[in-house]
C-alpha cells in the first residue's frame, strides 16, 4: 500500500506527456496569478477583481 502512494504522490509531483491532469490547486494558483498580472497592468484600480478573476479563467479554459 505504501508503494501505490509513493506512486501516486510522483505522478502528481512529476506530470509528464502521459499525466496531463491539471490539479484544481494548481489551477487556481494559475488564473489567481493572471488575475494577478491583469490587474496589475490597470495600476490595481480597485471595483474589477471579478471581471479579472472571470477573464482568467476564460483565458485559461482555451
Amino acid at each position: 500500500m505504501a508503494t501505490t502512494a509513493n506512486k501516486s504522490k510522483e505522478n502528481i509531483s512529476k506530470p509528464d506527456a502521459t499525466n496531463s491532469t491539471i490539479y484544481l490547486p494548481d489551477r487556481d494558483a494559475k488564473i489567481a496569478e493572471l488575475a494577478y498580472l491583469k490587474a496589475e497592468s490597470r495600476g490595481f484600480e480597485p471595483g474589477y477583481e471579478l471581471q479579472d478573476w472571470i477573464e482568467a479563467e476564460q483565458a485559461f479554459s482555451i
